[in-house]
């Protein structure tokens, strides 16, 4: 059998479930060990039931916390640069392709959504022009 990982997390929102495999067993089989509960939002490792977690496990998950979040922003920033896509298609579609029927259905809420991101962009520029 292929080398395994000894951990197994199941994603979840904001955060995991974390197994313990183990294929050391006379089926050789796949077990997998609810250990612990990540909530990456509040930092926090819980022990699954009475489990003790050992240095290994808490390092391990620890790594693995890391990894998620480096992982998590990478995507954050990844769809903003395709929202600023999607805006310039946007653009060209209400410019070249667009009905009245269709602008009629989207005009108000693009416009009111343009509207409330151009305010907070302006004011966060505006913080970080003070600070600095």
């Amino acid at each position: 059998m292929a080398d395994l990982p000894s951990y197994y997390f199941r994603v979840r929102e904001n955060g995991a479930l974390v197994f313990r495999v183990d294929t050391e067993n006379r089926q050789r089989r796949i077990e997998m060990e609810q250990i612990a509960i990540v909530n990456l939002n509040r930092n926090e490792i819980k022990p699954q039931g009475d489990e003790t977690l050992s240095d290994t496990d808490l390092a391990e998950i620890r790594r693995w916390m890391g990894q998620r979040k480096a992982l998590l922003a990478m995507r954050d920033i990844d769809d903003i640069h395709r929202a600023v896509d999607y805006l310039n298609t946007t653009t060209q579609w209400v410019q070249s392709k667009a009905t009245d029927d269709q602008l009629e259905e989207i005009t108000d809420d693009l416009l009111l959504a343009m509207h409330d991101l151009r305010s907070v962009l302006v004011r966060k520029k505006a913080d970080r022009v003070m600070k600095s």
